[in-house]
């Protein structure tokens, strides 16, 4: 579609939005300026842009009745059969619905995507296919993703497996239960406040954030450039290994990536932690909110580790405890910039830019912004309002603090080799019925991220290991490693996994 020559209007209203005060002469002026760089507009409209590869023929697949998706955690099941061999050759796997699949529809549980269908695979569709996976389907998702519980997503609920009145967790609140309950070997899950540890956590899966940058982000849907993460999850610690060492490295696209560092990861996986040093952080326990069930278990999880003859010792880091308002900052004006003025693209970054979901999405918000969940309305009022009236100060802040902090883990971690605290302060806490309120509903959507959002800041490696039920709901704890040494928190948790302390998998109840 031709690029219009905007009109004396539009650019009026432009120059007041700026504070310019223009004459209709200086207008026309500027307006009588313009059509030779708009020509360069017109050219780009007859260019072709490079693609990402789709490499495997599928077809679009179907979305489930409710009676073959009892947990509400399917968008859409496929069959996409990846290459005939490799490491991931009979594996099931479940990609986030926030990840482009070329043919499959994508809604990032959110209205404003809905009908949008990727024309391209994220890197790690190609790179699960490349290794033999098989992609099955698409899990639902939060709206937008903006979500630590499972009630957000424009489909509905997604329930959790060991209780479904329960939250599965968010915003890869599909990811875990389907995980949890069998549907799949293996999931693709995002990480921005805590995504893929929190539905780990409430549903009991194995679920690791990787490194800042180690897993390229290219074609999936973003939030805030420097938040970014995704990450496998799995019923089992070898399954999350060996999904990484197909996923992780760097493909030249995404601008999150720099000097990534790559290890095997499998052969880490040998059950044994003698002489492995662990630091229980004790600013991780004792939160407002925490349940004594959930830090008894979390201890009791660090004294198994050290039965087993690791060496766990008691340590403190203060700047724990204000991670989550340096999240704040950076995670509500950044997010607002980026995943809802920048249309989830933003500028100012080279790499794969989808410029057809850009598209689609940017249409969408505009004319359904309404339907948009209530966190994300939040953070559109506040982040526009900060930024109106602090014009970025507190994100500039925010940021420069994230270095003290990446600095005080950093410290904690020359004395130990891995943190460990409770990955939720929590269980899975109930699904707001019809009539709770705004209020409910937002603090129940963001009441758990006080440990895990930090870590999204610093980009260090954090991973939720099950490690107890309490009155049948799962507890995890967090097991957070130097950067690009996710070879260690592996080791660690499959140790503790060997003990046999949680079960492997729970059987899918059928919801009420």
């Amino acid at each position: 579609m031709p690029v219009q020559l905007p009109t004396v209007e539009q650019l009026r209203d432009i120059a007041r939005s700026y504070q310019l005060h223009l004459s209709d002469a200086d207008l026309d002026a500027f307006r009588a300026l313009m059509p030779g760089p708009l020509a360069s507009y017109q050219r780009l409209d007859e260019l072709t842009e490079p693609a990402l590869p789709i490499r495997y023929p599928r077809t679009s697949g179907y979305r489930p009745a409710p009676a073959d998706n009892p947990l509400n955690a399917w968008y859409w099941r496929c069959s996409i059969k990846g290459a005939p061999s490799g490491p991931l050759a009979g594996k099931r796997v479940a990609i986030k619905d926030n990840v482009c699949v070329a043919g499959v529809p994508m809604m990032n549980g959110s209205s404003t995507l809905e009908g949008y269908t990727p024309e391209v695979d994220a890197t790690i569709v190609t790179r699960i296919l490349d290794a033999g996976g098989e992609i099955v389907g698409k899990a639902v998702c939060e709206d937008l993703c903006f979500s630590g519980s499972s009630f957000t997503s424009k489909t509905g609920p997604v329930r959790n497996p060991h209780d479904p009145t329960r939250s599965a967790g968010g915003s890869s609140s599909g990811s875990a239960a389907l995980v949890a309950a069998g549907e799949c070997d293996m999931a693709i899950g995002g990480d921005q406040g805590g995504s893929i540890r929190i539905p780990s956590s409430w549903c009991g899966t194995y679920g690791l954030k990787p490194s800042y940058g180690l897993v390229p982000y290219t074609g999936v849907f973003p939030i805030e450039l420097t938040l970014d993460h995704t990450g496998p999850l799995a019923a089992t610690v070898s399954d999350v290994a060996v999904l990484l060492e197909a996923i992780a490295g760097p493909d030249g696209l995404d601008p999150r990536q720099r000097e990534v560092q790559v290890t095997p990861y499998t052969p880490a996986l040998s059950g044994n932690v003698q002489g492995l040093r662990i630091g229980v952080v004790e600013e991780g326990f004792g939160w407002p909110n925490s349940e004594k069930d959930v830090d008894d278990a979390v201890r009791d999880a660090a004294q198994r580790l050290a039965s087993l003859g690791a060496q766990v010792s008691t340590i403190s880091i203060p700047l724990h405890r204000d991670g989550m308002h340096i999240w704040n900052a950076i995670a509500i004006e950044g997010a607002t910039m980026l995943m809802v003025r920048g249309n989830s693209m933003g500028t100012n970054w080279k790499g794969q830019y989808g410029v057809s979901l850009l598209d689609a999405y940017a249409r969408g918000r505009l004319t359904r912004a309404d339907d948009l969940s209530e966190t994300v309305k939040l953070v559109v009022l506040l982040g526009q309002y900060l930024q109106d009236s602090y014009h970025g100060r507190y994100y500039a802040k925010a940021q420069n603090l994230a270095r003290t902090l990446v600095q005080a883990y950093d410290e904690a971690l020359k004395t130990v080799d891995l943190l460990l605290m409770p990955t939720l302060p929590l269980k899975a806490t109930p699904l707001p019925g019809p009539s709770a309120t705004l209020p409910e509903r937002i603090m129940r959507a963001l009441e758990m991220i006080a440990n895990t959002c930090p870590f999204d800041v610093t980009g260090h490696p954090a991973m939720n290991v099950p490690c107890a039920l309490s009155g049948g709901l799962p507890v995890g704890m967090m097991l957070v490693g130097r950067r690009w040494d996710e070879a260690t928190v592996l080791r660690a948790a499959h140790a503790f996994e060997q003990t046999g302390a949680y079960p492997l998998r729970r059987k899918q109840p059928v919801p009420a």
